[in-house]
């Protein structure tokens, strides 16, 4: 149990559980998320983005009774705070997650912020390349992945899996199957980036605290790109989406058609282009920041 000072027996029950995670899509947008939700009074967000508790399956290896009090040091609740929460993006992704959240808390709220998959696997590609994680050429290390998904190994990549990660459907469904829908809140990247303030409402109404007006803007901060995204990967990865895309939009009544699109594809192609050709012209300012 988190430990909480001065405060009544019944305020400090409210404590003993993480309340809610924003636990995906890496590369989606959980940074700028988790951003605007340090912003708010009543949250108390973990003392760093990415604890990594749920889906380090040290902690639970040999099936023994993980210890929570380690998770808990991460938090330091005030009287002010309603909630406790904490970001990271893995969660959605890892198959062992939801059933040890589950057996944690099963009043988890979980809130997603979703990305077009083809750019979401090419900015992950690009992060793991910057960082020096990454040698290969993009199609070639997307071809290889989805050879290891297509094999017979049941084993779930979690480094390198630009493409397993953007099959958002196949993940929410394994969460639906243990937490009702009404604790799950799924959010657009495109909508965070472009009207901050409404999407943020619809978080403050699903946590149930108050709502924060102006709101503090992140400055953003974007990886240069040494070169475009090829034609053929994004034809590869419209092929190999299109079935979760189109569940996805069903069950979620959204329109995703522009993921997929011809006028997607261009702009993609066209976007990291010219940002790989602003990395060459400005290489000196770049080196000197510090980007995330």
């Amino acid at each position: 149990m988190t430990e909480v000072r001065n405060m009544s027996p019944s305020a400090e029950m409210a404590y003993q559980r993480v309340g809610f995670l924003v636990a995906g899509t890496q590369k989606g947008g959980t940074t700028a998320l988790d951003f605007y939700l340090r912003q708010h009074p009543q949250l108390c967000m973990a003392s760093r983005k990415e604890v990594h508790f749920f889906d380090n399956d040290d902690i639970y290896a040999g099936n023994v009774k993980p210890d929570y009090s380690y998770y808990h040091q991460f938090f330091r609740p005030t009287p002010y705070h309603v909630f406790l929460g904490e970001t990271t993006p893995s969660y959605m992704y890892w198959q062992p997650v939801p059933q040890r959240i589950q057996h944690y808390n099963p009043d988890m709220k979980w809130i997603f912020i979703l990305r077009n998959p083809i750019d979401r696997a090419y900015s992950h590609w690009n992060m793991a390349r910057y960082l020096g994680k990454e040698s290969r050429p993009f199609l070639q290390a997307i071809e290889q992945e989805i050879m290891h998904l297509q094999g017979k190994s049941t084993s779930q990549l979690k480094v390198h899996a630009y493409v397993n990660r953007g099959f958002y459907w196949q993940q929410l469904s394994r969460i639906w199957n243990l937490f009702p829908r009404e604790q799950t809140l799924i959010l657009r990247n495109e909508e965070l980036r472009v009207a901050p303030q409404s999407t943020l409402s619809k978080v403050w109404f699903f946590l149930g605290v108050s709502e924060l007006n102006n709101i503090q803007a992140m400055r953003r901060h974007t990886r240069p790109y040494t070169s475009s995204m090829e034609g053929q990967a994004w034809d590869v990865l419209k092929n190999i989406y299109e079935k979760d895309v189109n569940r996805l939009e069903a069950e979620l009544k959204w329109n995703c058609s522009d993921w997929l699109s011809n006028t997607s594809r261009t702009l993609s192609i066209a976007f990291t282009t010219i940002l790989a050709s602003l990395s060459d012209y400005f290489a000196d300012v770049i080196a000197a920041l510090d980007w995330v």
